[in-house]
C-alpha cells in the first residue's frame, strides 16, 4: 500500500505516471485504485490528461488527490499522442511511466520497475509485461494475444521488438529537448512509430517481464469489434508513416500466420479456450483489414494539421 513515505518530495518523485483520459472515467478509477495498492513503491506522482471529455473529471476521480499527488490537466480533444506529450512536459519524475486508463498495475509493479531502471546500465526505455483479464471471453482473448505477441517479439539480451504505451517507461532525461515524444499527427499507432524511431537509432526497449500491467477490457464483444474497426481506421495514418521508413516494424504475413497458428494451439487448454481464440482472430481480421483499406485512401490534412509526407 502507498504510505506517506512514498509521496512526492520537493526534489521530485521517482516516477511520473501519465494517464490520458477521454470519457472513460470509470475504467480510470480502477487504474488509479491500482496505484494506491502498490507495495513498497518508490515516490510517484500521477498526471491525468483529460483529452476533451464531454464533462470534466468527476469527484470520484479528483478524490484520489487525497491519497497521492495527482494532477488533472484538461485540453481540447487533440488525441492520445498530444495528451501523453502534455503529461510528459509537466512531469517531474526521474522516470516517466505511461499507462492507459483501462489498465491496472499489479501490486508490485512500480517496485519491480524501479529496480529494473536502477540496475539497467544501458537501458533508457522499458516495456512492461501486458496481460489480459481472464474473467471474460474478451479478456481471455486479449491475454492470448498479448502472451504470444510478447513472446514472439522478445529478443536476446533482454530487449523486445515491441512497444505499447499501455505499459511503457523511459528515463525522463531522454525526453529533454524533444518537442514531441509521440507524433501528435496520429491518433493511434504512435507507440509503433516511436519504436521505429528507436530501432533506427539502434535502441530497443528493455523488457521487464515481472512488472505487470493488466489490460482490463470492460466492453462487450460487439463494442470491441466496433472499436477495432475504428482503431484500424486510425492506425492507417501511422502505417503510412511506417511505409516511409527503412525499418520493418510490423510482422510479416508469414509471421502473423505463425502467431495465429500458435494462438490456436495454445487455446486448446481450458484456461483460454477455442472460443477466445476465434474472438481474437475476428478482432485482428477486422482491425488489420480496415487499416489496409484505409491506408490507400486519399488523405487531405485539415487546417493546421501537419502534412503526412515522409519526413
Amino acid at each position: 500500500m502507498v504510505s506517506p513515505d512514498h509521496t512526492a518530495s520537493e526534489a521530485g518523485p521517482f516516477f511520473s505516471v501519465v494517464v490520458p483520459a477521454y470519457n472513460d472515467w470509470r475504467p480510470l478509477d480502477g487504474c488509479l485504485f491500482s496505484l494506491l495498492q502498490q507495495r513498497d513503491a518508490p515516490s510517484f506522482e500521477v498526471i491525468v490528461v483529460d483529452d476533451g471529455s464531454r464533462e470534466a473529471a468527476p469527484e470520484f476521480i479528483r478524490r484520489w488527490a487525497l491519497r497521492y499527488p495527482l494532477t488533472i490537466l484538461r485540453q481540447t480533444h487533440c488525441g492520445v499522442s498530444s495528451a501523453r506529450n502534455r503529461g510528459l512536459r509537466v512531469s517531474r519524475g526521474s522516470a516517466v511511466l505511461f499507462v492507459d486508463s483501462d489498465c491496472r498495475l499489479e501490486s508490485d509493479c512500480l517496485f519491480v520497475l524501479r529496480s529494473a531502471i536502477v540496475t539497467s546500465r544501458e537501458g533508457d526505455y522499458f516495456q512492461l509485461r501486458l496481460v489480459g483479464d481472464c474473467s471474460r471471453t474478451v479478456g481471455r482473448a486479449e491475454q492470448l494475444r498479448l502472451t504470444l505477441l510478447q513472446k514472439h517479439m522478445a529478443q536476446s539480451g533482454g530487449r523486445i521488438r515491441y512497444l505499447n504505451t499501455a505499459g511503457f517507461a523511459l528515463r525522463r532525461e531522454k525526453a529533454e529537448g524533444v518537442p514531441d515524444l509521440f507524433d501528435p499527427f496520429v491518433r493511434r499507432g504512435e507507440d509503433t512509430l516511436l519504436l521505429a524511431d528507436l530501432m533506427q537509432r539502434g535502441e530497443l526497449p528493455v523488457f521487464v517481464p515481472d512488472a505487470r500491467v493488466q489490460h482490463h477490457i470492460s466492453l462487450s464483444l460487439i463494442k470491441c469489434l466496433l472499436k477495432d474497426v475504428r482503431s484500424g481506421y486510425l492506425e492507417a495514418k501511422a502505417d503510412r508513416r511506417l511505409a516511409c521508413g527503412q525499418v520493418r516494424i510490423r510482422v510479416s504475413h508469414r509471421e502473423r500466420l505463425r502467431i495465429l497458428l500458435s494462438m490456436w494451439r495454445a487455446s486448446g487448454g481450458p484456461a483460454i479456450g477455442r472460443a477466445s481464440c476465434l474472438v481474437l482472430m475476428l478482432r485482428q481480421l477486422l482491425e488489420r483489414t480496415t487499416s489496409l483499406v484505409c491506408r490507400h485512401l486519399p488523405f487531405r490534412p485539415g487546417p493546421g494539421m501537419r502534412s503526412e509526407a515522409c519526413r
